[in-house]
């Protein structure tokens, strides 16, 4: 087993991994932000991957892909991507919360990866992981009506402590990966700078969503042999607007899941 699985094990989350280099994220941040002038914000926009060439670009990163397979193993799907972005001197934050909370999957054979685009650091509200917490398995989450809290159910673990969490920064172009089950948040970005990052969820190919047969993933690297998803595509060019539109379909599909698992 690597030091990696090991330590991703033990602790729930592993980081930093180096994915690309400073200049080619901030090249990837200029190239985000001048379609955001042109189409809006895109921060929390799903499956942006399908849409948006450098999200598809750095979903399939071979050295990001390399860490990935040593947890998952050879077989993996990608199935979402979406930019998790704090303006400067915001109160949006993240609540403690664990992924895989309202996600419907068969399984926890998961991982996300949040890849910095700009420096994440705790002045500007990088994330924070409680270590270990994911081998406590689901864990009850309360909705809130936080209009700060960018869950889409404001949904938060009331027990979670900050005192027992330790803060995960990165610099820009760096990687870290959690489990679906670890407890973590994010705080408030103090500084005067954006905060840019993107959070991209990949699964086994074994695993299948139990509350819709309409959901979709990407195979990026393997073989599936189970064929549980409707199969995304990669964008055809840098924005892709055919895409844009499909995309913001299934975020409806997502969504009608996500309520669901929080009815039941």
């Amino acid at each position: 087993m690597s030091q990696l699985k090991i330590k991703f094990e033990t602790d729930g989350f592993y980081a930093p991994i180096s994915v690309i280099d400073a200049e080619t994220a901030n090249s990837y941040r200029e190239i985000l932000e001048s379609v955001e002038q042109r189409i809006g914000l895109l921060n929390y926009r799903y499956k942006i991957h399908t849409a948006l060439d450098i999200a598809y670009k750095l979903g399939t990163n071979d050295k990001l892909l390399d860490k990935i397979e040593e947890i998952l193993g050879p077989n993996i799907l990608l199935y979402n991507t979406s930019f998790v972005i704090k303006e400067p001197k915001s109160k949006t934050h993240i609540s403690w919360h664990q992924d895989l909370t309202y996600w419907g999957f068969s399984d926890n054979r998961q991982v996300a990866a949040w890849v910095a685009l700009s420096d994440a650091t705790v002045e500007n509200g990088c994330m924070h992981m409680i270590p270990g917490s994911h081998k406590k398995g689901q864990v009850a989450h309360k909705t809130s009506s936080d209009e700060y809290n960018l869950l889409h159910h404001g949904q938060t673990i009331e027990n979670a402590s900050d005192d027992d969490s330790i803060p995960v920064p990165l610099n820009a172009g760096e990687a870290s990966l959690h489990h679906g089950w670890t407890m973590h948040s994010s705080f408030p970005n103090q500084s005067n700078e954006r905060r840019v990052g993107i959070s991209m969820n990949y699964i086994s190919t074994d695993m299948f969503q139990t509350h819709t047969d309409n959901d979709s993933a990407m195979l990026v690297r393997g073989v599936d042999d189970f064929n549980h998803f409707k199969i995304d595509q990669p964008p055809t060019r840098e924005f892709d607007e055919d895409a844009w539109i499909e995309l913001q379909r299934k975020e409806g599909l997502i969504h009608e899941t996500y309520n669901k698992m929080k009815t039941d």
